[in-house]
């Protein structure tokens, strides 16, 4: 999608990587097609299968050495799949939290005999990913997570909720943010994961009803004297969970800013192509200078948007990206997005708000982007304590 005519950084125009967007979004088109898309809308959730499909195709794992059951890639493959689903409008489906947020726990912190265990069975689609942070009583500040993993015989006994968990219908290996030392604040917590087929005491909660991202299923969990192996603590040692959610966490919100611009720029080019056909007072709305002003500020920020998170890949990439500058990006990105789809929106009047134009789904998946991986508000805080 080239609506912003802002070229793609050297790093993302190899051939290789050109290729493999063309597959990508040919995979879309044949597994995901947007008539597709609304009736998991309508269902609240993508079939199981779907997930399979992708294993199949290669697509799981793709930033993971081959070695370790993964596609052999790097972060560049996974900015293409987030792009191309954002650009196709299938950006409902949770393979990029399955792909570059779960798996690279594993692979980062796990032991060898763990990467052995999950990774496969991770990119073949055996087992789909969440990762259970949030709490009710926990969003933004996971220092005050309450679940328990408290060790008891040659385990650990898993108890307490989670709410706002994606993937979580679905997902059948969950990480979980959890207190093995209650005592100890945040050197107390770490992630453990639960394998959730057979595992007694487990339950999953209503998928919640949202008003954006529908067919992303989302979920509340249970844990209640849920009994888990002590090989399953990410890494074999307690405690470390803060810390590995700390030096994750950057991906995860340049993951969100990645998402933010691919799915304004389908917005762009929806919005575009509806003011050249429309036509008020005798003549195409694109011809009059309200129109032409407010595309240009939306084509503008948008590209200022995807320029700067392209340096942010580029960072990321090299293993420069820190803590403040991925908050930006974020923030910033999210904050645009929210904006300019509503000023796209109002461009279409009335028909902007009749779900069938896909500017109105556009216009309620943005709103959750300034609130999940970290509210705004917080990313603020984060670049605050750099001045």
């Amino acid at each position: 999608m080239n609506v912003l005519n802002s070229p793609d950084p050297d790093f993302m125009r190899e051939e290789e990587i050109t290729l493999f967007s063309d597959s990508v979004g040919k995979w879309i088109d044949e597994h995901a097609p947007l008539d597709k898309v609304q009736k998991w809308i309508a269902d609240s959730s993508v079939p199981r299968r779907l997930w399979n499909d992708a294993g199949d195709a290669g697509l799981l794992g793709l930033s993971l050495p081959e070695e370790d059951g993964g596609f052999g890639g790097d972060y560049r493959h996974e900015v293409v799949l987030m792009r191309q689903l954002g650009w196709k409008g299938a950006d409902h489906f949770g393979i990029s939290l399955h792909n570059a947020i779960v798996m690279p726990y594993i692979w980062h912190y796990g032991t060898e005999e763990q990467k052995q265990r999950w990774l496969p069975r991770l990119q073949s689609g055996e087992l789909v990913g969440a990762i259970a942070m949030t709490e009710p009583g926990a969003g933004s500040d996971l220092q005050g997570v309450k679940t328990t993993a408290i060790k008891s015989g040659n385990g650990y006994v898993v108890n307490g909720s989670k709410t706002f968990i994606t993937n979580g219908q679905l997902a059948n290996l969950i990480i979980v943010v959890a207190k093995t030392d209650p005592s100890q604040g945040s050197k107390g917590t770490s992630l453990i994961v639960v394998e959730t087929d057979g595992a007694e005491g487990f339950e999953r909660g209503r998928n919640l009803h949202k008003i954006g991202m529908e067919a992303n299923d989302t979920s509340e969990l249970f844990f209640n004297d849920v009994k888990v192996p002590a090989d399953n603590i990410i890494g074999g040692v307690e405690g470390q969970g803060f810390v590995q959610l700390m030096q994750q966490l950057p991906q995860e919100r340049l993951n969100i800013a990645v998402q933010g611009v691919a799915a304004a720029e389908r917005g762009l080019e929806a919005t575009i192509a509806y003011v050249k056909e429309r036509k008020a007072f005798g003549k195409s709305i694109i011809d009059f200078q309200n129109t032409q002003f407010k595309l240009a500020e939306v084509k503008t920020k948008l590209t200022v948007a995807k320029v700067f998170v392209d340096h942010c890949i580029g960072l990321h990439l090299k293993g420069q990206l820190d803590a403040a500058t991925a908050s930006m990006a974020k923030y910033w990105v999210t904050d645009i997005q929210g904006e300019t789809i509503d000023e796209m929106l109002q461009l279409f009047g009335g028909y902007g708000y009749m779900n069938e134009y896909p500017i109105a789904q556009l216009y309620k998946d943005a709103r959750v982007q300034r609130i999940y991986g970290g509210t705004n508000e917080i990313m603020k805080l984060l670049i605050a304590r750099t001045l």
